[in-house]
């Protein structure tokens, strides 16, 4: 496979009132009327808005003449929506994608694939935590929830329907939030232990921290998928509904752990996030504050740099890619070119 991809950056705007328009092939970012920021097009993979952002129709005729994705979050971090240029891609792909959607062997097939990526890769992060672990009770707790994702790869290796595959992840989900706390250092963890896996909205800070990084990943995978010439709405693991990018929630899977959950842990062990960064709606939903989310869109910007082995590939790349790459993966195995599916793999 070739690896001969860019990592573009992602331009995050979350000053509320900011007008973004065409200049020259250039992003010129207003706010009352006076420049703050100019980018070059050329500069850029996405845009990401967030809040009360003004978008001119010039910029966005261009961003989808040159495949620039755009996607407007609201202020808490949650889709609102995607705009996006002419549908790309081979029609003889797509057509293979909705044929092994179509059929129950190679939905399953799939379907396993992504959630064996996201089991080994939670192991990972847990088996590091209990490596790393300061406490006794910390390394123990942990060691036992690893012990117990080695019963769920078993399990979902093995099953025979989607039902039972999603029960498997759902309790292997059950059993990773139940020791996250452990992974949080002791004197933080009073403030930003996790009551399980929280959303819509997300009930205390860290469910509210990782609901925003989980949305930043499913527009990269998204926009991966895109890329290479399939369908993001139509998945194995997720169920489809109207709207709903459900190979992009699928590819997202096998990221969580290793990219959105360390990211999230960092910022929250290293003091980056404190309580302060957060408000609480009057419903009991817990969000990021505006400044905190500057500090998470960064620090997702950073880790996006950090270089990796693919395992399969065996080449060094950013993480940045690793959507890209493991799209293209899919794509082979769907046009035949591979036997299956193969996840990406942590080590």
């Amino acid at each position: 496979m070739s690896l001969s991809y860019t990592l573009q950056n992602t331009l995050y705007v979350m000053t509320g009132g900011s007008y973004l328009h065409l200049d020259n092939d250039t992003v010129r970012i207003e706010v009352e009327r006076e420049t703050r920021l100019r980018v070059p097009l050329h500069h850029l993979g996405s845009i990401v808005c967030l809040g009360d952002v003004l978008i001119s129709p010039a910029l966005i005729g261009r961003c989808a003449e040159g495949g620039i994705g755009l996607c407007l979050l609201d202020r808490s971090g949650r889709f609102r929506a995607r705009i996006e240029g002419p549908m790309s891609g081979n029609v003889l792909l797509r057509q293979a994608q909705h044929q092994a959607v179509s059929d129950a062997a190679s939905t399953l097939a799939n379907a396993c694939q992504f959630v064996l990526g996201k089991l080994r890769n939670s192991r990972h992060v847990l088996q590091r935590g209990a490596r790393e672990a300061k406490s006794e009770a910390d390394s123990e707790a942990l060691g036992a929830a690893v012990q117990k994702f080695d019963a769920s790869l078993r399990a979902a290796a093995v099953a025979d329907d989607l039902d039972g595959l999603r029960g498997v992840e759902g309790e292997a989900a059950r059993t990773y939030f139940g020791v996250f706390q452990h992974l949080i250092r002791a004197d933080r963890r009073e403030a930003f232990a996790p009551s399980g896996r929280t959303r819509r909205p997300p009930r205390d800070r860290c469910n509210a921290l990782l609901s925003y990084l989980y949305t930043l990943m499913t527009h990269e995978c998204r926009s991966a998928l895109e890329v290479v010439g399939l369908d993001p709405q139509m998945g194995f693991l997720h169920a489809l509904r109207p709207g709903r990018p459900a190979l992009a929630l699928d590819l997202v899977e096998e990221f969580r752990a290793v990219l959105a959950d360390r990211t999230a842990l960092s910022l929250i062990n290293r003091g980056q996030i404190g309580e302060g960064d957060f408000r609480v709606t009057e419903g009991g939903g817990v969000l990021l504050g505006d400044e905190a989310r500057r500090t998470v869109a960064t620090a997702w910007q950073t880790r996006k740099q950090d270089v990796l082995t693919h395992p399969l590939l065996e080449a060094e790349i950013p993480c940045g890619l690793l959507p890209q790459v493991q799209a293209r993966i899919l794509a082979r195995s769907l046009r035949g070119e591979t036997p299956a599916y193969l996840p990406y793999l942590h080590r």
